[in-house]
Protein backbone atom coordinates (compact mmCIF):
# COMPACT_ATOMS: atom_id res chain seq x y z
CA UNK A 1 0.00 0.00 0.00
CA UNK A 2 1.31 3.47 -0.85
CA UNK A 3 0.47 6.94 0.35
CA UNK A 4 0.81 10.01 -1.86
CA UNK A 5 -0.41 13.03 0.07
CA UNK A 6 0.79 16.62 -0.04
CA UNK A 7 -0.36 19.38 2.34
CA UNK A 8 0.98 22.89 1.81
CA UNK A 9 0.31 26.42 3.04
CA UNK A 10 1.84 29.26 1.10
CA UNK A 11 1.24 32.16 -1.26
CA UNK A 12 0.29 32.13 -4.93
CA UNK A 13 3.31 33.05 -7.03
CA UNK A 14 1.17 34.32 -9.91
CA UNK A 15 -2.43 34.60 -11.00
CA UNK A 16 -3.84 31.23 -12.14
CA UNK A 17 -3.68 30.33 -15.82
CA UNK A 18 -7.14 28.93 -16.57
CA UNK A 19 -8.15 26.76 -19.54
CA UNK A 20 -11.68 25.76 -20.49
CA UNK A 21 -12.32 22.67 -22.60
CA UNK A 22 -15.18 21.89 -25.00
CA UNK A 23 -16.13 19.02 -22.69
CA UNK A 24 -16.93 21.58 -19.97
CA UNK A 25 -13.85 20.75 -17.90
CA UNK A 26 -11.75 23.55 -16.47
CA UNK A 27 -8.15 23.48 -15.21
CA UNK A 28 -6.16 26.14 -13.36
CA UNK A 29 -2.38 26.10 -13.12
CA UNK A 30 -0.32 28.29 -10.83
CA UNK A 31 2.77 28.30 -8.66
CA UNK A 32 2.91 28.43 -4.89
CA UNK A 33 5.75 29.62 -2.66
CA UNK A 34 6.10 27.93 0.73
CA UNK A 35 8.47 29.50 3.24
CA UNK A 36 10.97 27.42 5.14
CA UNK A 37 11.22 27.62 8.93
CA UNK A 38 14.25 29.90 8.75
CA UNK A 39 13.65 33.34 7.27
CA UNK A 40 17.14 33.20 5.77
CA UNK A 41 16.19 30.31 3.46
CA UNK A 42 14.61 30.83 0.06
CA UNK A 43 11.02 29.56 -0.25
CA UNK A 44 10.23 26.27 -1.96
CA UNK A 45 8.20 26.62 -5.17
CA UNK A 46 5.51 24.16 -6.27
CA UNK A 47 3.54 23.83 -9.50
CA UNK A 48 -0.18 23.34 -8.79
CA UNK A 49 -2.84 21.82 -11.05
CA UNK A 50 -6.47 22.28 -10.03
CA UNK A 51 -9.47 20.78 -11.88
CA UNK A 52 -13.25 21.26 -11.82
CA UNK A 53 -15.15 23.51 -9.45
CA UNK A 54 -12.05 24.20 -7.37
CA UNK A 55 -10.31 25.44 -10.55
CA UNK A 56 -13.16 27.89 -11.12
CA UNK A 57 -12.85 29.11 -7.51
CA UNK A 58 -9.12 29.62 -8.10
CA UNK A 59 -9.85 31.52 -11.31
CA UNK A 60 -12.36 33.79 -9.58
CA UNK A 61 -10.63 34.44 -6.24
CA UNK A 62 -6.92 33.57 -6.29
CA UNK A 63 -4.50 36.35 -7.19
CA UNK A 64 -0.73 36.62 -6.96
CA UNK A 65 0.14 36.78 -3.25
CA UNK A 66 -3.08 35.10 -2.02
CA UNK A 67 -2.58 32.89 1.04
CA UNK A 68 -3.64 29.33 0.21
CA UNK A 69 -3.86 25.95 1.85
CA UNK A 70 -3.94 22.89 -0.38
CA UNK A 71 -4.27 19.14 -0.03
CA UNK A 72 -3.39 16.99 -3.01
CA UNK A 73 -1.04 14.41 -4.44
CA UNK A 74 2.29 14.57 -6.23
CA UNK A 75 2.51 13.52 -9.87
CA UNK A 76 5.27 13.69 -12.44
CA UNK A 77 4.34 15.31 -15.77
CA UNK A 78 6.43 13.83 -18.61
CA UNK A 79 6.77 14.99 -22.20
CA UNK A 80 9.17 15.06 -25.13
CA UNK A 81 10.77 18.43 -25.86
CA UNK A 82 9.81 19.34 -29.44
CA UNK A 83 13.03 21.28 -30.10
CA UNK A 84 15.57 18.80 -28.74
CA UNK A 85 13.60 15.53 -28.72
CA UNK A 86 14.70 14.96 -25.12
CA UNK A 87 12.44 13.50 -22.47
CA UNK A 88 11.43 16.13 -19.88
CA UNK A 89 9.57 15.95 -16.59
CA UNK A 90 8.45 18.18 -13.74
CA UNK A 91 6.75 17.48 -10.42
CA UNK A 92 3.22 18.85 -10.10
CA UNK A 93 0.85 18.84 -7.14
CA UNK A 94 -2.64 17.81 -8.26
CA UNK A 95 -4.86 19.73 -5.85
CA UNK A 96 -7.85 17.88 -4.39
CA UNK A 97 -8.81 20.58 -1.90
CA UNK A 98 -8.18 24.31 -2.08
CA UNK A 99 -8.62 26.60 0.94
CA UNK A 100 -8.49 30.39 0.67
CA UNK A 101 -6.74 31.36 3.90
CA UNK A 102 -6.32 35.11 3.53
CA UNK A 103 -7.95 37.33 6.12
CA UNK A 104 -10.67 39.84 5.33
CA UNK A 105 -7.99 42.56 5.62
CA UNK A 106 -5.80 40.77 3.03
CA UNK A 107 -8.77 40.50 0.69
CA UNK A 108 -9.64 44.16 1.07
CA UNK A 109 -6.05 45.18 0.39
CA UNK A 110 -5.99 42.99 -2.74
CA UNK A 111 -9.29 44.53 -3.88
CA UNK A 112 -7.75 47.99 -3.55
CA UNK A 113 -5.01 46.91 -5.95
CA UNK A 114 -7.31 45.47 -8.59
CA UNK A 115 -7.82 41.90 -7.40
CA UNK A 116 -9.32 39.63 -4.82
CA UNK A 117 -12.72 39.37 -3.26
CA UNK A 118 -13.83 39.80 0.31
CA UNK A 119 -14.56 36.78 2.48
CA UNK A 120 -18.28 37.52 2.09
CA UNK A 121 -18.02 37.04 -1.70
CA UNK A 122 -16.49 33.56 -1.57
CA UNK A 123 -19.20 30.99 -2.40
CA UNK A 124 -18.41 28.45 0.34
Amino acid sequence: MGVNSVTLVGRAGRDPEVRYFESGSVVANLTMAVNRRSRDDEPDWFNLEIWGKQAQVAADYVKKGSLLGIIGSLKLDRWTDRASGEERSKPVVRVDRLELLGSRRDSEQNANFGGGASDDDVPF
